[in-house]
């Protein structure tokens, strides 16, 4: 079977069409949160820095700005961690029966 049919082949299963908007679907959402949590955290610092420079507690000299700050990473890797195990557990399978029906 050549390159050429086994592609269009994929292209046109429904199982394809259901992983690419899967996939599709969960980018978004995962960029979306993303952009809030950033463009949240700038616009605290923009709108309310009395906060972000407040101590966490009494007598430290640790700014409020820095554990949040810190958030926003952490939060970060672990939605890109939520991409790689949907990858991994749900799309590379899906694909994988993909390809293995249109080789057929």
């Amino acid at each position: 079977m050549s390159e050429l049919s086994v592609s269009s082949n994929i292209q046109r299963n429904p199982k394809y069409l259901e992983l690419v908007a899967r996939r599709g679907r969960l980018a978004w959402t995962l960029s979306a949160i993303v952009c809030v949590i950033f463009y949240g955290f700038i616009l605290m610092i923009a709108f309310t820095p009395g906060i972000l420079t407040e101590p966490i507690a009494a007598g430290s000299v640790i700014p409020m700005g820095l554990p949040l700050g810190v958030g926003v990473i952490v939060v970060c890797c672990l939605l890109t961690g939520v991409y790689v195990y949907e990858a991994n557990q749900v799309f590379d399978p899906m694909f994988e029966e993909i390809v293995k029906d249109a080789s057929k």
